[in-house]
């Protein structure tokens, strides 16, 4: 094919990258701790952890789930934490046992936690004490066999450690009561770990790394296949797109996005690689608690989505962050909006760089550069190593300049969904491209341009909704005679969730539909709107609700 857009490639940058010179992750790993072992790896609160501590702990909690659970290679172990030390430790003692990680989202409803644990088999979990009641209702249905359990400031020196916990569970009280037996405490693992060797586990790029959950057709999460090989790439692609720019064993990045999200995952993975000093955001919705933390470290680069560095611009004391050092910013999970895009150019001197791609795509396949000036409006060009074409309904390449569904191919890519040949099979042409779901077009320079989803998903600062799953949930109301759930535009999220109903019961309140979802999905899921309606819902000649027309009405209203 023709990649006309190598020729817009800033100086320096490969077409194609050497996938092949590490076997795994845990090779990137060791070699990084061996390279960068006094240096800081990652900072949360203020406590740093350094690259020769993360080998060590995380060897721990590696012999841990060999030797004291008796876990073999292609086991599964979810974790299930917020922006913490523990985090790292967990994900890289999981990868050097030979293991899967299987990320969960702490803000899951039993619900939802049921379907993906009983879904992915995993064995085990890691889980923060703040989440243990939902995963306590939820334990029952599931196949775990042993619950590890960690409290807010258990990597923390002593006494910050026992003040932090104290006051989490007894003063701010964020821990609901929860009592799972044969539970384990992290640090009494690690403890146990620290008895055992680690066994030496053979991997290669075949090998899955991650199961990562996300959304489908039919809204039913389903577990994306990432293997030791799709991540090894997307590492080597996005550090040959940005080496340029960064030195290694010096930058400093700031990751207030989850980790269990799989843009903030690669991201921190290619800067752990370079041998950066990764600063943990445990909660980024305090806003003045992150510009506080800001203030007092002197980051060349923050990763986030447009509805981020839209509350930090608008934020106080924002713009006397010492921005001056900052030399990357990262977007991706959403389309970045131009009136954030320059505000964010005045205050930092520096672009956004906004890059595109899906948990299929491990994530990354297209970038702008880093030697952008100001907001392009696109999604940027190909990375190396990686094809993108523009597909009609047949599967055939729709003519340069028209729009058509944006389609990926590269090593990075996903082989298919866990136990679901059904959904892969739906998700590839006969000749290998990963159709995205994406309508865009590609201009005459290679850049390409989304203009809409030819799904139905929603975007919520980031992470998508699946109207099918919300809609479940709403008829299980006995309130409720139909429904049906659409995006909204939001100048802060980029789209809410709206939910059009037709009433059984005359007395059914939004207040009350919007509580019986909250008990079912997990808060970016929950409609933020709710429109009633007298007359049925617009359908076709078989009967199936058009979201489109309601979504279209909605933004025609919203327009106006």
């Amino acid at each position: 094919m023709d990649k006309i857009w190598l020729k817009e490639y800033p100086q320096g940058i490969p077409a194609e990258v050497d996938i092949h010179e590490y076997s795994s992750l845990r090779d990137i790993f060791e070699k990084t701790c061996r390279t960068y072992g006094h240096l800081p790896a990652y900072s949360n609160m203020s406590v740093s952890m350094s690259y020769r501590e993360l080998d060590e702990l995380s060897r721990d909690f590696a012999a841990y789930l060999q030797h004291e659970l008796g876990l073999v290679k292609g086991d599964r172990v979810a974790i299930m934490l917020p922006n913490l030390l523990q985090y790292p430790v967990a994900l890289f003692g999981t990868l050097r046992a030979g293991l899967t990680v299987v990320n969960v989202n702490p803000l899951y409803t039993p619900r939802e936690l049921e379907h993906q644990l009983r879904d992915s088999g995993a064995s085990a979990i890691l889980v923060l004490e703040n989440f243990a009641r939902n995963l306590q209702d939820a334990l029952a249905k599931t196949p775990l066999k042993t619950v590890i359990t960690t409290q807010l400031g258990d990597m923390f020196p002593a006494v910050k450690s026992a003040l932090t916990n104290f006051v989490v569970k007894h003063v701010k009280k964020m821990v609901p009561a929860w009592d799972i037996a044969g539970s384990v405490e992290f640090r009494q693992a690690l403890r146990a770990g620290r008895q055992h060797q680690l066994k030496d586990v053979p991997l290669t790029h075949d090998d899955i790394a991650f199961l990562q959950y996300t959304g489908g057709t039919t809204g039913v999460a389903k577990g994306a296949i990432l293997t030791h090989g799709n991540m090894v790439a997307n590492l080597q692609q996005v550090s040959a797109w940005i080496a340029r720019d960064l030195e290694d064993g010096v930058e400093i990045m700031v990751l207030p996005l989850p980790l269990y999200h799989v843009y903030a995952l690669t991201s921190n993975l290619v800067f752990f690689k370079i041998g950066a000093h990764n600063v943990l955001i445990t909660n980024p919705r305090d806003l003045p608690g992150f510009v506080k933390e800001l203030k007092k470290i002197r980051f060349t680069g923050i990763i986030g989505v447009n509805t981020l560095y839209y509350a930090l611009l608008n934020t106080p004391g924002f713009s006397e962050v010492a921005a001056h050092t900052l030399k990357l910013t990262s977007a991706g999970g959403m389309a970045v909006h131009r009136a954030v895009a320059e505000k964010w150019k005045q205050v930092t001197g520096v672009a956004i760089i906004e890059g595109y791609g899906l948990t299929e795509t491990a994530p990354v396949a297209i970038s702008n550069a880093l030697n952008i000036k100001d907001w392009t409006g696109t999604i940027g060009l190909p990375i190396p190593s990686t094809e993108a074409v523009l597909l009609d309904e047949q599967g055939r390449e729709v003519p340069r300049g028209e729009v058509g569904e944006i389609s990926i191919r590269g090593p990075q890519v996903t082989r298919g969904y866990w136990n679901r040949d059904d959904e892969t099979a739906l998700a590839f042409t006969a000749d290998g491209w990963f159709r995205t779901g994406d309508m865009g077009f590609m201009n005459e320079k290679g850049y390409f341009k989304i203009t809409d989803r030819k799904k139905d998903m929603i975007l919520v600062s980031g992470f998508n909704v699946y109207p099918n799953e919300v809609e479940d949930v709403i008829m299980t109301h006995p309130g409720v005679l139909e429904v049906a759930v659409v995006g909204t535009p939001d100048e802060r999220a980029g789209e809410v969730v709206k939910a059009v109903v037709v009433k059984k019961d005359p007395a059914l309140t939004a207040e009350a539909l919007i509580a019986h979802c909250h008990k079912e999905l997990a808060g970016y899921k929950v409609p933020k709107i709710v429109e009633f309606r007298t007359a049925p819902l617009p359908k076709t000649n078989i009967g199936k609700i058009l979201r489109r027309v309601l979504r279209d009405n909605a933004q025609a209203i919203q327009s106006n």
